[in-house]
Formats: C-alpha cells, structure tokens, sequence
C-alpha cells in the first residue's frame, strides 16, 4: 500500500521556539507516524528574522533527515485585540501596526519559497459579508498585496476556513483573482457553517487541510470523536480531486500524543475507505 498524505501540524506538540525543541517534535511526529509536518512559522527556529541563507535549507534537511516532507507553513499572525473579538484579531484589516504585519508575512512566503514548500496559511480575521464597509475593503487591499507578493517569490498564501461562511471567503477570493491565493480547509472550524457544503463551495481554492475534530462535551479535538461528518466530508474531497496533505491538529493540550496516535490510525482507516492515496 502507498503511504497516505497524513502529517501533522507541528504546534500541536507545542512550541519550536529552539532547535532542541524542533527536533523533540520532529521526533514525536516519527513516533506517531505521519509522513509530513506543517512547522509555525513566527516566534519559532524558523522565523524568517532567525533563520535567513543557509540556515533555511539547513532547516528544511533537518526535518527531511527524519523521513519527513513538509506538508506547508503556518504563518498566523495576531491583529490587535479588542474586547468581545475574535481571535486572532483582525491582523489585515485593522489599520494599527498593519504594515508590521503585511512585511512579516511577506518574509514568511519568502521563507515558505526557499524552503521548497510553498504554502502557508493563516486566519486573516474575520472576513465581512458586506462588501462595502471600510473593513473589507482593506482586508480586500491588504490580501490582495499579499498575494501578489506569493505570486511573485513562488509562494501560496491560505487563507484557512472558520471565521465567516465559505460563501463570504469565496467571495473575497473570487474579488482578489490571483493564482497564489488558495485554501487551508480545516473541517472542524466549519461545522457551524457545514462541512461538506463548505468544500463545495471553496473546491477550486482547496491545496491544504487540517484534520481535526470538535467535541461539544469533552472539549477534545481527536479526530473520529467528534461532529465531524468524516464520511461525506472525505467523499467530498474526493469527488473534487483533492489530493493534499491533511495536518492532524489538536491544541487542546489534553492527552496530545495519545489522542494523535488514535487520530492518525482513524484518519488512516477513513482514507484508505476512500481511497487516499499518496501520488
């Protein structure tokens, strides 16, 4: 049997704010059996102020001398905070230090390219449903640079799924029009707003998913123990030719390598059922 695309994203170990620590969860990552790992980006070994020249392929050996590709980036950055918002803020619609943050993400798709992994994702903020306020028209202006400069270094920049209706991220994407915006599906962010119906809606955008789960009981996030709807959903993903990563994901802290062991060997189970396979 061909090994399936399953990795897992890296900061569900906690932090790879050193190389001991990068090489702990790379290490763990073994151990549990995945094939690839997306590593976070900013405040890590990996931030691209750290790690400059060499050092990016040095990094990127580093993980490959563990048998393990790199499945993409995460490049989140958090907007200012204001009480009853959201996390993580509104980090490309909000005018405050907004510079600050476009620059650094643009360094992030830079190291993303050198890396050899071109995809980073990210939540930009909650995305408006109207078109004419001041908010999404520079969430529009600030995404729409930001792509650009993908497009420009050979990177793929994310935006992952959850904080509006995928009919609302579709329209932003649809207003940007660049090659190098795509989408990060993370299944459990959608279940408010319907999994399967949100893969119909973002299929043309979809080169990267999170595999996680949400318990409403529990708090949990191991996959096949929750309100995700794996059957449908990855009978859809089929049906639109979907043949990328999925990066388990679980930041709940609770029981982390023994409910990404259980995630892995349920998700392996669930993709051979519908024939995932690594091409």
């Amino acid at each position: 049997m061909e090994s399936l695309k399953i990795g897992l994203a890296l900061w569900s170990l906690g932090s790879t704010s050193t190389e001991e620590k990068l090489k702990d969860a790379l290490s763990k990552a073994v151990e549990i059996g995945v094939s690839g790992v997306q590593p976070w980006i900013f405040d890590s070994i990996i931030d691209p102020d750290k790690c400059r020249g060499p050092e990016r392929k040095r990094m990127r050996e580093l993980i490959n001398s563990h048998g393990l590709e790199i499945t993409g980036f995460c490049n989140q950055l958090i907007g200012p905070k204001d009480p009853g918002k959201p996390w993580p803020g509104s980090a490309f619609a909000d005018p405050r230090d907004l510079r600050q943050r476009i620059e650094r993400t643009k360094k992030s798709l830079e190291l993303a390219s050198d890396m050899g992994s071109p995809i980073t994702s990210l939540h930009p903020g909650e995305i408006p449903a109207n078109k004419s306020s001041k908010t999404y028209k520079l969430m529009l202006e600030s995404c729409t640079e930001l792509a650009k400069h993908a497009d420009e270094v050979g990177a793929i920049f994310c935006i992952e799924t959850g904080q509006e209706p995928a009919q609302v991220l579709r329209g932003l994407i649809e207003d940007i029009g660049s090659e190098a915006l795509k989408v990060n599906y993370d299944c459990a962010n959608m279940i408010r707003y319907g999994v399967v119906e949100g893969v119909k809606t973002l299929a043309p955008w979809i080169v990267h998913t999170h595999a996680k789960d949400h318990n409403p009981d529990t708090g949990r996030a191991t996959l096949g123990e929750g309100m995700v709807p794996w059957g449908p959903y990855l009978k859809q993903l089929k049906a639109i030719g979907y043949s990328g990563w999925f990066a388990i994901e679980d930041e709940t802290g609770k029981d982390i390598m023994n409910s990404l062991r259980r995630g892995k060997a349920f998700l392996e189970r669930k993709l051979i059922e519908n024939s995932f396979a690594k091409t």
